[in-house]
């Protein structure tokens, strides 16, 4: 996979051009492309700095050195302009259920790691490691630490726990983003479990139902929401699986830029899998008229791909303010109906 990586590095200050400034890793190890264009990037960072000092400054405030947080309205803004680095582990571990499932059962996620395995899980696990974020440094054989084999417990500790799912292509991404944020294992696996369990139910299963919905879920949405550009897929005949697939079940990893995707990250496990249908829908209607410009089924595909790489997702706070404005509102009554009808649709299909 080839990763999106435009909007997160540690500054140098010395002279000279912006790639003598900017250090060729990002702060989360990404290393980056060649074409990279830094000097674009340094004007970005230089605002976007000043808007993570002051919610850096707010964080702290807020939390006042305390472990645990509760749900409320004002954590609930805080969270979607922006949770620092340093505090993002907490929030998520607390927002999303995992830290009280840690917590409720202590010394489980080990007995998981020593218990007896499938060898076509951990043959199947094995393959996909070297697959794993291969331009990241961390995951290099050859860095220390390497979280190879932190990733190899989790994807095995996973599997073992949830046997309906087991493994499949996706989750090994989603599980190094948490180990390179969380930087421990059995955190890692428990929010692994918060989105498998209860954020993202049967995407990750084999028949992958809840992903399937999901995407003919977003059609629905886009028709009620922006009816040219669903009017074009259907006049092409593309099916949204065509084009959306790895947004959903990557969770917009190497499809939106590295700092972007902790900002929708922070939402997700705060909000749940609603914000994954207010990305999707921000992208597409941002660019629903070079969208209807397409001629063909390749035009559609290459759209897609297009809208996901332009300046307006590597601006990931203008971005992000965008997603609760440009779709609109978006009830979680109307979420649950409209998957209750597509779902049945599927299945009605399929059988």
């Amino acid at each position: 996979m080839e990763k999106r990586n435009k909007v997160t590095s540690r500054g140098r200050s010395i002279g000279g051009r912006a790639s003598d400034r900017v250090d060729r890793v990002d702060p989360y190890g990404f290393e980056r492309s060649k074409d990279f264009d830094y000097e674009s990037y340094e004007a970005l960072m230089s605002e976007y700095l000043v808007i993570l000092t002051r919610r850096s400054i707010k964080w702290s405030k807020l939390l006042k050195g305390q472990r645990k947080v509760q749900k409320n309205v004002k954590l609930k803004r805080y969270v979607r302009k922006g949770i620092p680095n340093e505090h993002r582990s907490l929030i998520w571990m607390a927002s999303s259920g995992a830290q009280e499932q840690l917590e409720r059962n202590p010394g489980y996620y080990q007995s998981l790691l020593t218990a007896q395995h499938d060898p076509k899980l951990v043959e199947t696990i094995r393959t996909d490691l070297n697959r794993t974020f291969p331009d990241n440094i961390h995951f290099h054989r050859t860095s220390n630490p390497c979280l190879q084999k932190a990733l190899y417990n989790v994807l095995l500790a996973s599997g073992y726990h949830n046997p309906t799912v087991g493994y499949c292509q996706g989750m090994n991404f989603i599980a190094g983003y948490l180990l390179i944020i969380t930087k421990d294992e059995e955190k890692s696996f428990w929010l692994m479990d918060a989105l498998l369990s209860r954020i993202l139910p049967d995407y990750y299963s084999p028949a992958m139902l809840g992903l399937k919905t999901d995407q003919e879920v977003l059609g629905e949405l886009v028709k009620m929401k922006v009816p040219r550009v669903w009017q074009t897929m259907v006049d092409h005949n593309v099916m949204w699986t065509l084009v959306v697939s790895r947004w959903f079940i990557c969770l917009y990893i190497d499809v939106l830029p590295v700092e972007t995707v902790l900002r929708i990250w922070d939402c997700l496990f705060y909000e749940g899998s609603k914000i994954l249908f207010r990305v999707a829908l921000t992208l597409i209607h941002h660019n629903q008229a070079l969208i209807q410009q397409a001629q063909s089924l390749p035009d559609i595909c290459q759209i897609f791909k297009q809208i996901t790489r332009d300046t307006f997702v590597d601006e990931c706070h203008t971005f992000m303010q965008k997603i609760f404005k440009e779709p609109g509102s978006l009830s979680m009554a109307t979420l649950t109906k409209l998957r209750a009808t597509c779902r049945s649709r599927i299945i009605a299909e399929k059988s």
